[in-house]
């Protein structure tokens, strides 16, 4: 019997070119939460920065760059690769998490929406296209994935562009050392829904939010530099170590409660895409992931990742992370037809989500 499943027909992405990597912070004054000046050399604290992350590099937007911009370029190349003309998109849907941060302002602007702004920039004149943003953390894209997946298997809509950009480099404390972790980017999906025999394309969803214990893990703070928090302006705090054992802890759970809901083994996976946050963190969610299944030994190929090049760009990094295996540009990573493959996330709030994906 056949019913309607969800497909990504084009994806896209865009790195900005601005590459910047570990010594560039040898100049920075960093200070810890108390205010107080570190006085360890930039040249150690870059060096255990990247032992714990294995970012070696990240990328920045150029100044007169937004986080629209950065946007537009990876939904084109997503409306291009799916050769589906805009004005038939029913939705737009833009995950972010700072609105259209400027180089000269870290004030959060999201009035208009970032999805009516691209939806303008897109040149769509079509009304029906219903353009809306999503705030869901670092797996906004994968949860707007998850809405679109409803709407089209309702049989609501037929073609959705699912977009998520942000730009952390203008949000983080240039005085905080976790800045040295966030990047900016944006990836872009064109989904269609599908009419097939056989399950293809979603197969399934999880997610899960753990507030009551975790809301503030991510937060909005003043800066580390006294002189600095005068200003009371907001930039991007994290406690990291409880974080990382959140993710530990709660991460691979969630996947594996994906997995079971479909009846599916791990060992049925070709690929697991993982928001990239931390490189040594998401080997250990993969390695925790396995153990759930009795399983120690991992297919080395299984998780490609851009962490150490690209840094962690917030809800963008599994849009481009997806983009750049479908267009075979990740050494030793491709996807064929029938694999079924996992998308995941972890961030604010605290949320998870995975989705299960069989490549058509």
């Amino acid at each position: 019997m056949k019913r309607l499943y969800s497909v990504f027909t084009g994806t896209g992405s865009y790195v900005p070119t601005k590459q910047i990597k570990n010594d560039y912070f040898h100049t920075y004054e960093f200070y810890d939460s108390t205010g107080e000046k570190l006085t360890t050399p930039n040249e150690e604290i870059t060096r255990k920065f990247e032992e714990i992350t294995t970012i070696a590099e990240r990328r920045y937007a150029e100044d007169d760059q937004v986080t629209t911009d950065l946007a537009l370029v990876a939904s084109e190349r997503a409306l291009e690769a799916a050769g589906v003309e805009r004005e038939e998109l029913d939705y737009i849907i833009f995950a972010h998490n700072f609105g259209e941060t400027k180089v000269d302002n870290v004030r959060m602007d999201v009035l208009p929406t970032l999805a009516a702004r691209l939806k303008q920039k897109l040149g769509i004149a079509n009304p029906s296209a219903v353009a809306y943003d999503v705030l869901y953390g670092c797996p906004g894209w994968i949860q707007a994935v998850i809405q679109a997946d409803y709407y089209l298997r309702s049989g609501e809509a037929k073609k959705i562009l699912v977009v998520g950009a942000d730009v952390l480099s203008r949000v983080a404390d240039p005085h905080d050392r976790d800045s040295m972790i966030y990047a900016d980017g944006a990836g872009a999906a064109v989904m269609e829904a599908r009419e097939s025999d056989e399950p293809v394309g979603i197969m399934g969803h999880n997610s899960r939010s753990d507030a009551l214990d975790y809301v503030n893990m991510l937060h909005m703070g003043y800066s580390y530099n006294p002189a600095l928090a005068e200003k009371k302006d907001y930039y991007l705090k994290m406690n990291g170590r409880r974080l990382y054992q959140y993710a530990l802890e709660n991460v691979p759970k969630a996947i594996k409660a994906g997995l079971d809901k479909l009846q599916l083994h791990i060992n049925q996976i070709s690929k697991v895409l993982i928001h990239q946050a931390n490189g040594k963190m998401d080997d250990a969610i993969l390695s925790r992931l396995f153990k759930l299944y009795n399983m120690k030994d991992m297919p080395e190929s299984i998780m490609p990742m851009t962490i150490s090049w690209l840094g962690n760009s917030s809800v963008a990094t599994v849009p481009t992370l997806l983009d750049l295996v479908t267009r075979r540009k990740m050494d030793g990573h491709d996807l064929k037809s029938g694999d079924n493959i996992v998308l995941a996330s972890v961030g604010a709030g605290m949320n998870i989500n995975s989705i299960v994906y069989r490549i058509p």
